[in-house]
């Protein structure tokens, strides 16, 4: 029988099967390595254009903020302008106030019976301090300032007798306090004030 000896040929045989494992191995390597170069590029590209993107949004925010503060700036003066508007306004609804309340009290007063020494109008309070023949005088100014359509409310504050400078004619001194009517200011939308 023939004897072949095929060891060597095994050697080499084991020997070409770790070669190209080897090299496998060596290019599945080098290919990990360019797949993680490629995907480390891709991922520092995205942070740069993130960065760009975080960077315009910065300056977007700062031109805002100016553009707000700005715009916070016109807020406070048209405030101020309303605020304004609102007393002049006022004013203006207040205007003829004085004298519309001093023409009513020329119609109401008791002419050669009674007389104003002092009329003072703060506010919706008015006090009015006077001098007058009798006691049915005072009676009768108070039943027309209640009949006016200018007050809420007539209050009899005082009422002495006062004999005068000759001490031959009594007088009667009066002091009287009145809570003007609120009006309806109509404003510009219909609502009423």
């Amino acid at each position: 029988m023939i004897k072949i000896n095929l060891l060597p040929f095994r050697t080499a045989r084991k020997k070409e099967n770790i070669r190209r494992q080897i090299s496998i191995l060596s290019l599945a390597l080098v290919l990990v390595f360019i797949l993680l170069a490629y995907y480390n590029f891709i991922l520092g590209r995205q942070f740069k254009e993130i960065k760009g993107k975080v960077e315009s949004t910065k300056a977007e925010i700062a031109k805002y903020e100016i553009i707000n503060k700005e715009l916070a700036e016109v807020k406070k003066k048209l405030d101020t302008i309303e605020n304004k508007r609102r007393v002049i306004d006022g004013l203006q609804a207040d205007r003829y106030e004085p004298v519309r309340l001093l023409d009513a009290m020329t119609s109401i007063i008791i002419p050669k019976r009674m007389w104003f020494d002092t009329f003072k109008s703060s506010g919706k309070t008015v006090n009015i301090s006077g001098v007058a023949v009798d006691n049915q005088t005072v009676a009768d100014f108070l039943i027309r300032l209640e009949g006016s359509k200018l007050f809420e409310s007539v209050n009899l504050s005082t009422i002495k007798k006062d004999m005068g400078k000759a001490k031959q004619i009594s007088f009667k001194n009066f002091e009287i306090s009145c809570i003007k009517k609120t009006p309806n200011i109509i404003v510009k939308n219909g609502a009423k004030k």
